[in-house]
């Protein structure tokens, strides 16, 4: 029997359902205390909670220090046992430090005066009661759901904000009038107070804040389709990272083994959300942004909308199966072989016509090497067969096939193809209009070759890829079967030790991994077909999120794209949420964006402003000579205005000389597909109208509605 260390039951803060109430915690309530007393109350709880969490974290520490102790353990059992033991301790530790920092931010005070607090993670006291509820247990739901109307028990709401280990402020909702006499109420609105601090250039996590309509999204099943529908500022993409959190804490086994994909829709949009997870303790999800899903490929360059809408398009399908069968650029034209004293020639049109028959029985290149070796000794048999008539085929077959030249000549002849190179060919105007014949027009084909033979890839340029990649065949990879050691002649299943860390670190899943339990979509209304045939592929038996608004959409034929998605999500149960509260824009900002959208956009969706700042919009048309000293006017004038970030969000044919008035580290340049996800303080949207001429209203609703407190609109003459 091993004499390995056994888990302490007090050291797995996880979140239960049952014995939720912490009345045992906290003093009872006094209406007559003062803001500072009841700020003192709750510092005493979370006070005991970081207490608990620094045992928790010293009990994790000496049992993964006692695993790595016995290093000497022989017998199977006790390596398995030992090495579960250290690598759920390490689990532990990361989990408890990711989770630090405003551990306790809610409490709900009961009807029948029970209390329950609310964290980031679940923790128990040392005889096993719940001292704090995990955000993503049923039990904390109320904390999200509770109103005035509905407040299943709940007297009271209280968010608690700390600035690391101390209690700043509380802010409180009375949600049972008759209980004024025995609670006290202090604040005035935690989620305006939350809504109103300076933006920092991330995305934060609103655990403390999430509302009601956003709760039930999270709180989703997992499997089938969840559609996430709503205005700007309505916090869809908020609310997909935190339901993917949500799906890690509810079934962890499941989706952390197959893994839940985050896609977005661009490197910046990436950047500004990273942190919303780790934050939240999740670090297993892959967030990828379009322009990353092939592997080796960080594709950040846009193409000109015109070109951007063929190579998003399904026209792309039957050009690229017609550029996969063309011959490679430097392949032989001839065959010449010497048999039995005589010389024996394939031309060019006997190697296209051997080629075309390799396609009939084979249609991916990759995959077709020996068919091809095979119909070129066809046709070389064919004509051999009349001039030496005693030769035998399968001798002739051995011979020839086996002979160095005729191998090397295969190896040029049928190369193995790389997707990038393929799609480099079409560079070629000719090859292009070759494969392109009846699909495209001379202007259109001219203007995808050009933008082909630029140096770098651009993001619609991933999915033909990805498309090219499976048109030319993926080679199966073997798969690493050493899961059985043996032990003095005892075989055992490989153990945590020997996978995590007697091995190199395991590496973060791929770009062409394809067996995702769970694919998060964000910015779904500007995927275009080609991107939803990619993602297909990496979710084939997942559930989904989907996360868009039509009104933002930058794809220009919406019919086209929907077709494409409901092929690449698989059928299933749907469940649909629609958001109606704008928490982003001031009602000053977002009236004016809706203003300017109602005209030029169809079924414009127009959720409500929940807050006035008092500071209307800027507007103002200058002469291209002065638009530079305006822009940088109207800069400095947004640094003095705000605390948070400035964005710049003008046509990209103006970066270059916009680019030399940013010098403050709180102001970004973007263009306005970039700014699509992101939000600001202030914002200065430059050439709205050339903005739209050339991306279309959608986008130019979009630059309208990043800013939360200011909006700068300088036009031109």
């Amino acid at each position: 029997m091993s004499q390995e260390p056994g888990p302490a039951r007090a050291a797995r803060p996880d979140a239960v359902e049952q014995d939720v109430d912490t009345t045992h915690a906290v003093p009872a309530p006094d209406p007559s205390s003062t803001p500072e007393q009841e700020i003192a109350i709750e510092q005493g709880f979370v006070d005991r909670v970081y207490a608990r969490v620094d045992v928790l974290r010293g009990e994790a520490e000496g049992n993964r220090d006692t695993g790595y102790a016995h290093l000497a353990a022989t017998v199977p059992g006790a390596r398995y046992e030992r090495d579960v033991f250290v690598y759920q301790a390490a689990r532990r530790i990361a989990d408890l430090d990711s989770q630090h920092e405003g551990l306790v931010f809610g409490r709900l005070d009961f009807d029948d005066g029970k209390v329950r607090h609310v964290g980031r993670l679940g923790v128990r006291d040392e005889e096993y009661r719940t001292l704090l509820v995990d955000w993503r247990a049923p039990a904390a739901a109320p904390f999200y759901r509770a109103t005035a109307v509905d407040r299943q028990e709940v007297a009271r709401r209280r968010v608690i904000r700390s600035f690391g280990r101390s209690v700043e402020e509380i802010s409180d909702d009375l949600l049972n009038e008759d209980a004024a006499d025995r609670l006290p109420v202090i604040g005035d609105g935690a989620l305006m107070a939350a809504l109103g601090r300076k933006r920092t250039g991330r995305m934060r996590d609103i655990v403390a804040t999430i509302q009601a309509e956003q709760d039930a999204a999270i709180r989703a099943p997992g499997r089938g389709a969840t559609i996430i529908t709503g205005g700007p500022g309505t916090g869809k993409t908020v609310v997909a990272l935190h339901r993917a959190a949500f799906l890690l804490y509810q079934d962890r086994s499941r989706y952390e083994a197959a893994g839940i994909l985050v896609v977005g829709p661009s490197a910046v949009f990436m950047k500004y959300i990273g942190r919303v997870l780790p934050s939240l303790g999740e670090e297993t999800a892959a967030l990828y942004s379009l322009g990353e899903l092939y592997a080796g490929v960080e594709a950040t360059r846009q193409d000109r909308p015109e070109v951007a809408a063929v190579k998003g398009g399904t026209v792309m399908l039957p050009i690229l199966r017609r550029l996969v069968r063309q011959t490679p650029p430097g392949a032989p034209s001839e065959l010449r072989i010497v048999y039995r004293g005589d010389v024996f020639k394939l031309d060019a049109a006997e190697l296209a016509a051997a080629r075309a028959r390799v396609f009939e029985k084979e249609p991916r290149p990759n995959l077709a090497k020996t068919e091809a070796g095979r119909a070129l000794l066809v046709a070389l048999w064919r004509k051999i067969k009349p001039v030496i008539e005693d030769a035998e085929p399968a001798k002739f077959s051995r011979d020839v096939g086996s002979r160095g030249e005729f191998l090397t000549f295969l190896d040029h002849w049928w190369p193995d193809l790389d997707p990038a190179d393929v799609l480099g060919w079409a560079g070629d105007a000719r090859r292009l209009a070759s494969a392109a014949e009846g699909h495209l027009k001379k202007e259109a084909i001219e203007a995808v070759s050009a933008s082909l033979r630029e140096t770098d890839f651009s993001i619609p340029d991933v999915a033909l890829l990805d498309e090219l990649r499976i048109l030319l065949g993926v080679k199966p990879q073997p798969r690493n079967r050493d899961r059985i050691r043996s032990w003095d002649g005892i075989q055992e299943v490989s153990t945590v030790q020997d996978r995590y860390y007697d091995r190199p670190e395991r590496q973060a899943r791929d770009a062409f991994y394809e067996d995702y339990a769970h694919v998060i979509v964000d910015e779904a209304q500007d995927l275009s077909p080609m991107q939803w045939r990619m993602l297909g592929r990496r979710g084939r038996g997942a559930g989904w999120t989907i996360v868009g608004d039509e009104a933002q959409s930058s794809w220009p034929r919406p019919r086209e794209s929907a077709d494409a998605r409901r092929r690449a999500v698989p059928s299933g149960r749907l469940h649909e949420f629609h958001l109606t509260k704008n928490y982003r824009n001031s009602k000053e900002v977002f009236e004016y964006a809706a203003e300017w959208a109602k005209p030029r956009l169809r079924n414009i969706d127009l959720p409500e402003a929940v807050r006035e700042t008092g500071v209307g919009v800027a507007q103002k048309t200058v002469a291209a000579d002065t638009l530079m000293p305006e822009v940088a006017g109207a800069v400095v004038e947004a640094l003095d205005a705000v605390e948070g970030t400035v964005g710049i969000i003008a046509p990209y044919d103006r970066h270059a000389e916009l680019a030399g008035i940013v010098h403050d580290g709180r102001v970004t340049l973007v263009g306005p597909l970039e700014s699509k996800g992101l939000e600001w303080d202030a914002v200065i949207a430059v050439d709205l109208e050339t903005v739209a001429a050339s991306h279309g209203a959608g986008v130019a609703y979009v630059v309208l509605t990043r800013a939360t407190q200011r909006l700068t609109r300088i036009d031109l003459d």
